[in-house]
């Protein structure tokens, strides 16, 4: 089963971390990053969408994605 992440974060080194501890992870980018500005707290967002193969097994939605 592919299962699928979405990372979100500030434009800051945390961001680059989250991304880089998932990668470490045995998650793998999925498409380009995005990038916007947030006009309430007036600083720029990224965003990476991030995917890995888990061992079959049924879909549970009340499981969390890191535990797949």
């Amino acid at each position: 089963m592919l299962i699928y992440r979405f990372l979100t974060g500030e434009d800051d080194v945390s961001f680059c971390h989250k991304v880089t501890k998932a990668l470490s992870e045995g998650w793998a980018l999925h498409g380009s990053p995005s990038y916007a500005f947030d006009a309430a707290t007036q600083k720029m967002k990224c965003g990476q969408a991030v995917t890995r193969m888990a061992k079959d097994q049924p879909y549970d939605p009340d499981k969390k994605l890191v535990d797949f």
